[in-house]
């Protein structure tokens, strides 16, 4: 499995009125095959690092560098969950799934959709038609599809912010269930302290670009409200936004 390091990543973008830099000298570690958020208020570089990490964008400074058993690797397979669904319409649940791995042989492309399918539940549905699924489905169609590749590094961008906070939890249960069959190095950035805590092993808070508090927390999965320490480190992890704690514990 991959290890993200990163070190000193800035990005600026320009124009005539103004120049921000969403990130700024960050250093962040990602370790293999676990599952790490990153918090923060709107604006403090969350997106943009997603971003530099999916290679839609070059960092003017710093590096970015993946390892495999403590050996360099160049260009690790990148999986994208996006907020919104983005299914092709006009394409059943299998196809949409197939888009991620059109290039391999039928045989090959069939058994890894097959796999899939029978991972994130979604078997009695691989005909159906995107119009026929529910937002909580729709999602998973979208894990899915970034799972199909088996990629090093999976990028989940709001995955699950448009739902209900009933489809919410249950598809963050989904998201445990499958991750424990399927680990892989995950980088889950979401606005939701509460999401953050109950999916990952690190939370990495964001602000001005930089990881200004980190946080960690070692609990068996499933995870609840009820799970000892997770309402203890939701109402931490809140009083630090509101008291503004700007400096690092490392």
């Amino acid at each position: 499995m991959i290890e993200v390091k990163m070190e000193g990543l800035t990005k600026t973008y320009a124009s005539a009125e103004r120049t921000v830099t969403p990130v700024n000298d960050l250093t962040l570690t990602l370790p293999a095959g676990e599952v790490s958020a990153v918090i923060g208020e709107s604006g403090c570089g969350k997106t943009t690092l997603l971003r530099l990490l999916a290679g839609l964008e070059a960092p003017d400074q710093g590096t970015i560098r993946f390892y495999e058993d403590g050996r360099e690797v160049q260009h690790p397979k990148t999986a994208v969950v996006f907020q919104e669904y983005r299914l092709f319409p006009w394409m059943s649940v299998r196809r949409n799934i197939e888009v991620a791995v059109r290039h391999l042989p039928d045989e090959l492309r069939t058994k890894k959709v097959n796999d899939v399918l029978a991972l994130t539940g979604l078997t009695e549905v691989a005909n159906g038609m995107p119009t026929m699924l529910s937002g909580g489905m729709s999602q998973r169609v979208g894990l899915a599809r970034a799972l199909v590749a088996e990629p090093d590094l999976l990028l989940m961008d709001e995955a699950f912010s448009a739902l209900d906070a009933l489809t919410r939890r249950r598809l963050s249960d989904e998201f445990v269930r499958i991750h424990a069959a399927r680990p892989v190095t995950t980088l889950l950035v979401t606005h939701d302290v509460t999401e953050a805590v109950l999916l990952s092993h690190t939370i990495n808070r964001l602000k001005e670009g930089r990881v200004i508090e980190r946080y960690t927390f070692v609990a068996d999965y499933p995870r609840t409200m009820a799970t000892p320490g997770v309402g203890a480190l939701v109402e931490t992890v809140l009083q630090d936004f509101f008291t503004c704690k700007k400096e690092l514990k490392t």
